[in-house]
């Protein structure tokens, strides 16, 4: 379990999401976990927060949800890293295998497609919210101030109906849905399993 959250770091992870830092920023900066920044987070935007400490088994439950969802995150942008070509035949990644950091925050993936076109990814584990589209116009916003045109991807699992009702007045976002497939394999563990 990571160490609790002091009032003092909650103010300080409070005043830097005011100013529009990212989570994973936060976090590393005060040495706390990304998940109990968004559990503050969380609380603030229930209503729930006060200056003292939150209920230590919810904000564990948040924390934990959060890191679990990080973890697939990550998970899913190196699976998407190896492949790009999956998502879009011609797409190059262009961010030199790391996540690029604008004003609005970290693009997952940078590539250009086979037009010559910037194209921001971004990755959400689960449902992704009318939020995403907000998200990932302001980083395509950083972007465009270049030549080049920019054009964004939204992953997620799901959507929401807001989420997709926000992408049909942005002509340039498209929304990919990812799934899993799982392949098994007997692992031979004698000489008579080898010879099946």
């Amino acid at each position: 379990m990571p160490a609790r959250v002091s009032v003092a770091q909650r103010e300080a992870v409070l005043n830097l999401l005011n100013e529009g830092k990212d989570g994973r920023e936060i976090a590393a900066q005060l040495g706390v976990t990304p998940g109990q920044v968004a559990a503050i987070k969380a609380h603030v935007s229930m209503g729930t927060y006060e200056k003292t400490p939150v209920d230590d088994e919810v904000e564990e439950e948040v924390a934990t949800a959060f890191d679990t969802t990080f973890g697939l995150e990550r998970d899913l942008q190196m699976a998407l890293r190896t492949s790009i070509e999956q998502l879009e035949p011609g797409l190059v990644i262009i961010d030199g295998g790391r996540e690029q950091t604008v004003t609005s925050g970290r693009i997952d993936i940078t590539a250009r497609d086979r037009n010559g076109s910037t194209v921001v990814i971004e990755l959400k584990a689960s449902v992704a919210d009318r939020d995403a589209i907000g998200q990932i116009l302001s980083y395509m916003g950083d972007l465009a101030e270049g030549s080049t045109q920019v054009r964004g991807i939204v992953i997620a699992k799901e959507f929401s109906p807001r989420a997709i009702s926000a992408a049909r007045a942005a002509s340039n976002v498209r929304l990919v849905h990812y799934s899993f497939r799982f392949l098994f394999g007997v692992v031979s563990t004698s000489a008579s399993e080898a010879a099946v």
